[in-house]
Protein backbone atom coordinates (compact mmCIF):
# COMPACT_ATOMS: atom_id res chain seq x y z
CA UNK A 1 0.00 0.00 0.00
CA UNK A 2 2.57 2.52 1.11
CA UNK A 3 6.01 2.46 -0.33
CA UNK A 4 8.15 2.00 3.05
CA UNK A 5 10.45 4.55 3.59
CA UNK A 6 11.98 3.80 6.91
CA UNK A 7 15.32 1.87 7.18
CA UNK A 8 15.67 -1.15 10.09
CA UNK A 9 17.18 1.19 12.60
CA UNK A 10 15.23 4.27 12.27
CA UNK A 11 11.66 1.55 12.94
CA UNK A 12 13.35 0.26 15.62
CA UNK A 13 14.34 3.30 17.72
CA UNK A 14 10.27 4.46 16.45
CA UNK A 15 9.45 1.06 18.02
CA UNK A 16 10.96 1.61 21.38
CA UNK A 17 10.09 5.05 21.77
CA UNK A 18 6.41 4.26 20.94
CA UNK A 19 6.36 1.63 23.92
CA UNK A 20 7.94 3.63 25.98
CA UNK A 21 5.54 6.74 25.49
CA UNK A 22 2.72 4.65 25.33
CA UNK A 23 3.52 2.78 28.87
CA UNK A 24 4.12 6.85 29.96
CA UNK A 25 1.02 7.79 29.11
CA UNK A 26 -1.32 5.30 30.47
CA UNK A 27 0.95 4.49 33.68
CA UNK A 28 1.75 8.45 34.63
CA UNK A 29 0.32 10.47 32.71
CA UNK A 30 -3.27 9.57 33.01
CA UNK A 31 -4.31 9.21 29.80
CA UNK A 32 -7.47 7.20 30.35
CA UNK A 33 -8.38 9.32 33.03
CA UNK A 34 -8.86 12.38 30.61
CA UNK A 35 -5.06 13.79 31.16
CA UNK A 36 -4.90 15.95 27.82
CA UNK A 37 -0.90 15.30 27.89
CA UNK A 38 -1.26 12.01 28.51
CA UNK A 39 -3.63 11.57 25.74
CA UNK A 40 -1.78 13.52 23.48
CA UNK A 41 1.67 11.29 24.27
CA UNK A 42 -0.87 8.51 23.53
CA UNK A 43 -1.80 9.42 20.29
CA UNK A 44 1.67 10.29 19.39
CA UNK A 45 2.80 6.78 20.89
CA UNK A 46 0.54 5.40 18.72
CA UNK A 47 1.68 6.97 15.40
CA UNK A 48 5.23 5.96 16.32
CA UNK A 49 4.16 2.26 16.43
CA UNK A 50 2.20 2.17 13.59
CA UNK A 51 4.92 3.83 11.56
CA UNK A 52 7.38 1.39 13.00
CA UNK A 53 4.62 -1.62 11.81
CA UNK A 54 4.55 -0.20 8.32
CA UNK A 55 7.81 0.76 7.41
CA UNK A 56 5.98 4.27 6.11
CA UNK A 57 5.95 8.11 7.61
CA UNK A 58 4.10 10.46 6.04
CA UNK A 59 6.07 13.37 7.17
CA UNK A 60 8.75 11.89 5.51
CA UNK A 61 7.03 11.17 2.28
CA UNK A 62 5.93 15.07 2.60
CA UNK A 63 9.40 16.11 2.86
CA UNK A 64 10.82 13.43 0.40
CA UNK A 65 13.09 12.08 2.85
CA UNK A 66 14.03 8.56 3.26
CA UNK A 67 16.24 7.04 5.90
CA UNK A 68 16.23 3.68 3.52
CA UNK A 69 19.56 2.56 1.79
CA UNK A 70 19.00 2.06 -2.11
Amino acid sequence: MFKPNESPVDRLIRAILGVILLAASILYLGAFKGNVLGIIIFIISLILLFTAATGFCLLYKIFGISTLKK
